[in-house]
């Protein structure tokens, strides 16, 4: 193999390799996209996580101290649900 052969060899392995990063590019552009609602959620939740903490031991000493209430909004909580559930399956399903 000649040199020139070599260095046109090379020259076409180097354009294969940018174009490969030029997809690797397009196709993280395109994941973080699709994925951005989801890292918005998660960067949320991360920032409650101090509030979430305190809320939920502040619950756990309240709940232990007053176990009926808290069974009381257990229930109506899943009753809530229940009957979200009930409406969301027998409404005619349009855009979803």
């Amino acid at each position: 193999m000649s040199h020139r052969d070599r260095q046109r060899r090379k020259a076409q392995l180097l354009g294969i390799v940018q174009q490969q990063r030029l997809d690797l590019s397009a196709a993280r552009r395109d994941w973080l996209a699709a994925t951005a609602r989801y890292d918005h959620g998660w960067l949320t939740l991360v920032s409650l996580r101090r509030y979430l903490l305190l809320g939920s031991s502040a619950m756990a000493i309240w709940s232990a101290r007053n176990p009926s209430f808290l069974m009381r909004w257990l229930r109506r909580g899943f009753g809530l649900w229940s009957t979200w559930r009930l409406i969301r399956n027998n409404l005619p399903r349009g855009n979803r």
